[in-house]
This record gives C-alpha cells, structure tokens and sequence, in this order.
C-alpha cells in the first residue's frame, strides 16, 4: 500500500519530511549507534534542510550523502552541495568529516568511481554489495524523473553498480547519480514532491502501471517498498 501524507503548502510539506527523517535517523543510532542518510536537491527542501540547521540534533553520528550531484564547481548555483551547504550545513555546523560529497572536480566517470569507492569504505561493503541507507530522501521532476534517472535513461536498468555518471541530453550537463539498486536496498525512503506542475507524472508514478523506464520515480516508491510520499495538495491535485 502506497503511503502518501498531504499537506496544504510546500512548506509544511517539506518540514513534515524534516520530521519523518529526523525520527528514522534516531532509530537507525538508537540501534546501531550510527546512521546514513542520502539526500537530494532542487528547492522542494529548502525548509527541510533549514529545519535541520535550526534544530538540535546528533549530526555528529550521521553521515550524509547526495543521491545525485551536478557536474558543476562546487561554487556554481547549480551545485546540489552549494545549495545544502547554504541552507543548513554551514548554519547547522555541520561535522566536515561526515559530509562525503560527489567530487565534481574530477571528469565525471572518475568522480562516480570516487563515489562509490567512498561509499564502499564509509559502509565496509565487500565486493558486489550496495550500501543499505538508513534513510534516502528523493524529489521527482515533472517528466516523472528521480535522482538523475531520467524517462529512458539506460543505467535504470542497473542493479548492480553503486553510482554512475549519465549524460542528461535535456540539460546539456553531465550528473552522477546513485543507482536503482542502493536506492531499492534503502531501509526508509522519503520522496518530496511539491508543484502542480508535478499532478500529472504524480498521478502516472502512483496510479499508473510500474513502468520505472518511463517513470523512474516509481523506484523504490510504489507497493511493498519502505517509501512515505510528501505532497502539497497542488501536486496531488490529478491523483
């Protein structure tokens, strides 16, 4: 059963995603002393990420990841990190050792390498495992798109692989991004989704048959997964 929690403006929406990761990550130290979150950018969290800075909390025990990242400086306006640096991890004080950023300096293939290669060490993983994210939080664009998988995209059918760098032909721009299968592997998914210019693919990933070639939302997000959807009542105006 999908589950969907409603809200009237994006910002509460936003604030109630705050909310939900913040009670999963306190499970995930409660239990293992430690917990990983994977986030995502866009402006849809904006108050989330504010929240985070404004409120006390254990970040020293969390170690946080981007799901996808811009093949940008890290100075550009563009950047997911600069945007998330700017809005809660300066503020927040965030601890410098347990931020692991995609390294956009580097070519794109070589900075999806490093990634993965950080990820492996940060969870221990031997070869061939994925990571298990204590909490990924995930947007979706209005073509239905995820992380950076976009409709069509090739490495939606890769379950094997941690990260990748993917040409995305609507933006002109290189991106890396997590792969299908960590993001299917996470413990608690929180997908944030604000806009009426989001009814109609939300409508398509809730409703419509799972199809995640041309609606990769639907990774992870749909029936029998660990997903809980955030929507403004503008978004859930078509389903």
């Amino acid at each position: 059963m999908i589950q969907i929690r409603k809200f009237a403006e994006p910002k509460r929406v936003a604030e109630e995603c705050a909310r939900q990761i913040l009670e999963w990550l306190d499970q995930a130290m409660g239990a293992n002393g430690l917990a990983t979150l994977a986030i995502s950018g866009g402006s849809s969290p904006r108050a989330m990420f504010e929240l985070f800075a404004a409120k006390p909390f254990a970040w020293d025990r969390v170690h946080l990841f981007w799901v996808d990242e811009r093949c940008v400086p890290v100075a550009d306006s563009q950047s997911n990190y600069k945007f998330t640096k700017d809005t809660w991890l300066d503020a927040g004080r965030y601890p410098a050792a347990n931020i692991h950023r995609v390294r956009t300096e580097l070519a794109p293939s070589d900075a999806a390498a490093e990634y993965s290669k950080e990820i492996r060490e940060v969870f221990r993983l031997g070869e061939g495992e994925l990571p298990k994210f204590d909490v990924i939080h995930r947007g979706m664009g209005p073509d239905a798109h995820t992380a950076s998988l976009f409709p069509g995209e090739a490495a939606i059918g890769n379950h094997k692989d941690i990260a990748a760098a993917v040409w995305v032909e609507k933006f002109k721009q290189w991106r890396v991004t997590l792969l299908p299968g960590v993001l299917e592997s996470a413990r608690h998914t929180a997908m944030l989704v604000a806009g009426a210019d989001k009814a109609e693919a939300l409508k398509n990933v809730l409703n419509g048959p799972y199809d995640p070639v041309h609606f990769p939302a639907q990774i992870a997000a749909r029936d029998g997964s660990q997903a809980i959807w955030f929507v403004d009542e503008a978004a859930a105006g078509s389903l």
